[in-house]
C-alpha cells in the first residue's frame, strides 16, 4: 500500500567538486545511498556564500550557478541509471550558521543574483515567499570558526534536530529549540564522504548500537568536566571518585544520561560542606 509505505530520503549531503569540503564524487554518493536502500537523496552543496569550490568564485554569476548545479545534474543522470530519485537543495551560510533550502530550482537562482547582497533575515523570508522550504541546519553546532550560536526563529520553517556530524548535546539542544518553537523537525547525515561515511563516523566515536545516546567516552568526558569545575573544593582523590560515580550512573541508563548526570551532580554538590 503506497499510502502506508515508509520512504527513506537523505536530506543533507555534499559532493565533490562543488563543495570544497566534499570528499566523495557524485557517483560514489549516489550509489552509496542506492545500496543502503534509500528512495532518494537531496544534494545540498554549499552555495556561493559558503564553502563552495574556490574556482567557481572567479566566474560570472550565471556561470557560477551553472557550476553550482553541475553536481546535482550529474546526480540526476546517475540516479536515473541506478534507480534512485535525486532532488536539488542548497546550503546557505553566514559565519558558520547554515540553512538548508528546498524547492527552488536552477532557473530561480539564476534570475535572482540579488540574494547575495541580502542579510539572512531578508534573504530567507524572500526565498520562503518564492516557495522555498527553509530549515536551519545543525543550529547548535560549535566550531573554531563560529564565534557564537545564531538562531533565526522568524525566518525558517523548521530545524535539523539530528545531524550525524554533530555532538549528541548539539542535536539535543536543537530538538529542545524545535519543541519550544513548534518547528518541523528534520534529520540528515550531512555526509561529506559518500561510501566512506561509516568509517569516518567510527573515527569520531559513533556507535550504531547507541545511536542517539552519548558514548562511554563522551559520558566520562562530561563527568570529568563536572569534576574539574569543582576542583577548588575537591581533592584529587575525590575528583577521581566523582568522575567514576557520575560515569557509572550514566552508563547504567544511557537513555536518560543527562538526567542521571544531573541527579548525581546534585547529590555530589550537597555532599560537599563548603558548597551547601
Amino acid at each position: 500500500d503506497p499510502q502506508s509505505k515508509m520512504y527513506k530520503y537523505e536530506t543533507h549531503c555534499h559532493t565533490s567538486p562543488v563543495s570544497k569540503c566534499g570528499k566523495a564524487s557524485v557517483e560514489d554518493t549516489v550509489y552509496f545511498y542506492k545500496k543502503l536502500g534509500y528512495d532518494g537523496i537531496f544534494i545540498t552543496n554549499h552555495f556561493l556564500d559558503g564553502n563552495i569550490n574556490p574556482e567557481a568564485r572567479e566566474l560570472p554569476y550565471s556561470d557560477q550557478i551553472d557550476y553550482y548545479f553541475s553536481d546535482y545534474e550529474e546526480a540526476v543522470r546517475i540516479g536515473s541509471i541506478a534507480g534512485i530519485k535525486v532532488f536539488p537543495g542548497v546550503e546557505l551560510s553566514y559565519k558558520g550558521t547554515d540553512f538548508l533550502i528546498y524547492g527552488l530550482d536552477k532557473d530561480w537562482y539564476r534570475t535572482h543574483p540579488e540574494i547575495l547582497e541580502m542579510d539572512k533575515t531578508e534573504e530567507l523570508p524572500y526565498m520562503m515567499e518564492a516557495g522555498a522550504f527553509v530549515i536551519q541546519a545543525h543550529p547548535y553546532r560549535e566550531a573554531h570558526y563560529i564565534d557564537h550560536i545564531r538562531l533565526f526563529p522568524r525566518s525558517v520553517h523548521g530545524v535539523e534536530v539530528i545531524n550525524s556530524n554533530q555532538a549528541w548535546e548539539s542535536n539535543k539542544m536543537a530538538d529542545i529549540y524545535a519543541e519550544q518553537y513548534k518547528f518541523l523537525k528534520t534529520a540528515g547525515s550531512d555526509n561529506h564522504w559518500g561510501s566512506n561515511a561509516f568509517a569516518r563516523l567510527k573515527e569520531k566515536g559513533f556507535r550504531p548500537d547507541l545511536a542517539g545516546s552519548p558514548t562511554r567516552e563522551a559520558i566520562v568526558k562530561a563527568a570529568s568536566r563536572v569534576a574539574s569545575s569543582l576542583a577548588g573544593t575537591l581533592s584529587s582523590r575525590n575528583r577521581s571518585s566523582l568522575v567514576g560515580s557520575l560515569s557509572s550512573c550514566c552508563l547504567r541508563n544511557r537513555r536518560s544520561a543527562l538526567r542521571s548526570l544531573s541527579i548525581s551532580l546534585c547529590n555530589a554538590v550537597f555532599a560537599i560542606p563548603s558548597l551547601r
